[in-house]
């Protein structure tokens, strides 16, 4: 855990800047600063494969998602509405996006 004395050091010398902060996003490259963001720089595989294969969704609305072999896939991480309508739009908004970009969408997870 990082103390208020590192915070600080890291804040004198320009790894954090509040300035750069934009509403909850968390900007920045400095761990432990108790603002509830995160930066993951590793993917947990054994963890994701595990989840999504028994809380994952499917596009097509079937439960449970079999991931390929690590490095042949990738996580993305988004805030949705809780409100049903507006989440609905957003996933549907991603799932173009990631169409058009010649991926595939494997399946999504909620977090608990």
């Amino acid at each position: 855990m990082t103390t208020a004395a590192e915070i600080k050091h890291l804040v004198d010398h320009g790894l954090y800047s509040k300035a750069h902060e934009h509403d909850a996003c968390g900007v920045g490259f400095v761990a432990h600063i108790r603002d509830g963001a995160g930066i993951l720089i590793q993917l947990p595989d054994a963890l994701y494969r595990e989840e999504m294969a028994r809380n994952g969704t499917a596009p097509d609305g079937s439960k449970g998602v079999a991931l390929p072999p690590l490095g042949e896939y990738g996580v993305g991480m988004i805030f949705l509405p809780k409100e049903h309508a507006s989440r609905l739009a957003c996933e549907q908004e991603m799932e173009r996006a990631i169409k058009a970009e010649g991926q595939v969408l494997l399946g999504w997870r909620d977090v608990p």
